[in-house]
């Protein structure tokens, strides 16, 4: 009976260790939830952009705003620049949904830990109550 009260506290002590690499990891995805808004929205604003710039004619007048200030742009250099635009955004949309995935998958194993480490302990303090 003695041995069995150490053995669980070093159980919640190891429940708590993981419970808490799981509380960080749910913040984790949930940041990247965030980012991936923020990328998806802009992706969509960058994609609206090149369909106005595909509108305009080849001699049409397009600015940029640089600070306070429009500066004249050439229209096929303002389309290659949203083109880069949106594949660096699409790139990085890409990469946030690999480590989206990586994450959910130490969360779920982080979730099953968790659940073994719970069970470890009701056994131990039901075997205990029952000496």
């Amino acid at each position: 009976m003695a041995s069995s009260s150490p053995a669980i506290k070093d159980l919640q002590r190891d429940l708590e260790a993981q419970a808490n690499i799981l509380s960080k990891i749910q913040k984790d995805i949930s940041k990247n939830h965030q980012v991936r808004k923020q990328y998806t929205i802009q992706l969509g604003e960058n994609e609206l952009v090149l369909k106005e710039l595909d509108l305009l004619k080849e001699d049409a007048n397009v600015y940029k705003l640089i600070g306070p200030v429009l500066v004249k742009q050439d229209l096929a250099e303002a389309r290659a620049n949203v083109r880069k635009r949106i594949e660096y955004i699409s790139a990085e949309l890409k990469r946030l949904e690999g480590t989206l995935q990586d994450m959910e998958d130490k969360q779920n194993s982080k979730k099953e830990s968790v659940l073994k480490l719970q069970q470890k302990i009701e056994t131990l303090q039901s075997g205990k109550s029952n000496s």
